[in-house]
């Protein structure tokens, strides 16, 4: 007689074997179109998906046909040194691994995206791209390090399916071929990044970005550039433009109907006498200048559509020439259509500084609503806001960010800075109201980040909400974060709000 553990056991057994053949039966992930697992797929590293292909015949031909291939998942090493002491080994077996996934691809399967960082030969390197351009690839993505300098894949520039290319050397560097082969190809890129070029030979680039080079180009990244001197980009259909670190530019023209943002860093010769730059860009919304160098002549053209820029010179003397004082002024000018203006603390100087700035007029902003500072704000330093707290008559907001070490300013706290007597800056302040009578009428939102309490920061805050005829929020952020300055801090803030309740009716935010 059968006991009762030996029927439950063998229902259980009867159980497990319907349920594996019903999944067998149903697979149903399986059964999705390659679309779809193709997209599941790519959200997991390339070895994960190259394992799947053990599963079945199915799951075999899913990986041959993959089209998103990113092997940079894979931890190929990038310093030449380090992998010349390990004999090379490990970087030879990720590279003989994007050799093998290459080799299985089936004749007539498409790659869309193949991005590759990795230490490679040149010989390696263009043997992956022939291979990737064969299969007609649409995004070749590639951050390689080689023990020497190498020459640009020529294979690229005839490619009729690539339609982003970004190509980023590590160490040491790539060159260009001739213009003449360059301009030859390139025909459905729309979107083209370039890392240290090497470009001693052939310093100028006038006649390579232009439409009937790249008809199709919207996007535009050049950093590191070595030895360029002469740039000019006259692209239509060319919406978003980078480029940094390029220390030897001495001229750069821009030409596009179509530019929407530009990111200029680190860029220009300091030495250079007889640089410049040219702008002309009517649909251009967002400036980045950042880093570089004054150039001797500034032309910006066209900018009527500007929303957001962000402005920082680098200057290797603090002597400015006449010619770099009426270059910064033309280049404000060409800026004045912006709502919104970011100026670094260098700008901040240069307005202060240099009397002679005086005598250069600055054409007003009469769209700017914020305003955002950084500055060491110190007594110095209020020419310079009062210039452009003046040429921005219909400005809501302003925000201040104080950086640098000020210890050597801040004193203990001290009663009679909100006396009525005033203090040098607060006469200076009081001196302006006239000529910032525009200005008064329209800030209404005022914030000041690393506020201490000297007297530059309170003449300042005191003049704003004593002058200030719509204000409505004051925020002041204290630099003040040690636990032994919360008495400080607390006997600040009574001051700032008796002095508020006293002399205007906006909100105080204190911090």
């Amino acid at each position: 007689m059968e006991t009762r553990s030996a029927k439950r056991k063998k229902l259980l057994d009867a159980s497990k074997k319907s349920l594996k053949s019903d999944e067998l039966q149903d697979d149903r992930i399986s059964d999705l179109p390659d679309d779809v697992l193709h997209q599941i797929l790519f959200f997991l590293p390339i070895k994960s998906i190259a394992q799947t292909s053990v599963l079945s015949k199915r799951w075999r031909n899913l990986w041959y046909s993959f089209p998103d291939l990113d092997f940079t998942s894979l931890k190929i090493l990038m310093n030449a040194s380090n992998a010349r002491k390990k004999k090379s080994s490990f970087r030879l077996k990720g590279a003989e691994f994007i050799d093998q996934v290459l080799g299985l691809r089936e004749k007539h399967t498409d790659i869309r995206v193949l991005r590759i960082c990795a230490f490679l030969s040149f010989s390696r390197l263009n043997g992956l791209i022939r291979r990737a351009i064969k299969h007609n690839v649409q995004e070749l993505d590639i951050e390689v390090t080689t023990c020497d300098y190498f020459n640009f894949p020529r294979s690229i520039i005839t490619s009729e399916s690539l339609r982003v290319f970004r190509l980023k050397s590590w160490r040491p560097g790539f060159r260009l071929p001739p213009l003449e082969i360059m301009k030859a190809g390139f025909r459905s890129l729309s979107n083209l990044s370039l890392s240290r070029v090497i470009l001693h030979d052939q310093p100028s680039l006038l006649s390579l970005f232009t439409d009937s080079s790249f008809p199709l180009l919207k996007k535009l990244h050049l950093e590191t550039c070595s030895g360029l001197k002469h740039l000019r980009i006259i692209c239509r259909a060319l919406e978003d433009l980078a480029l940094e670190s390029c220390f030897q530019l001495e001229d750069l023209e821009i030409s596009s109907p179509k530019l929407e943002r530009l990111r200029v860093s680190s860029c220009f010769d300091a030495y250079s006498v007889s640089s410049w730059v040219k702008i002309d860009a009517p649909t251009l919304q967002i400036i980045f200048w950042s880093y570089n160098t004054i150039t001797e002549e500034s032309f910006l053209h066209n900018l009527t559509s500007l929303h957001e820029v962000f402005v920082g010179f680098f200057l290797l003397h603090e002597d400015l020439s006449e010619a770099k004082l009426r270059s910064i002024s033309n280049f404000m000018s060409g800026i004045s259509h912006c709502r919104c203006l970011i100026l670094e603390n260098q700008c901040i100087e240069i307005l202060s500084k240099n009397n002679r700035f005086a005598g250069v007029l600055l054409c007003p902003f009469n769209k700017l609503e914020s305003l955002e500072l950084y500055t060491g704000f110190n007594k110095h330093n209020n020419p310079g806001l009062a210039s452009l707290f003046r040429i921005s008559p219909a400005i809501h907001t302003i925000t201040i960010k104080i950086v640098g070490d000020r210890s050597t300013e801040r004193k203990q706290w001290n009663k009679d800075l909100w006396d009525l007597s005033s203090s040098g800056e607060e006469k200076y302040w009081e001196s302006q109201t006239e000529a910032l009578k525009c200005f008064l009428h329209h800030i209404k939102v005022v914030k000041i980040h690393g506020f201490a309490e000297c007297a530059n920061d309170i003449s300042l805050v005191k003049f704003l909400l004593k002058k200030g005829k719509v204000l409505q929020e004051l925020f002041l952020c204290t630099s003040l974060s040690k636990p032994r300055d919360s008495l400080l801090r607390e006997k600040i803030r009574s001051q700032i709000m008796g002095y508020s309740r006293a002399s205007s009716s906006a909100k105080i935010v204190f911090q």
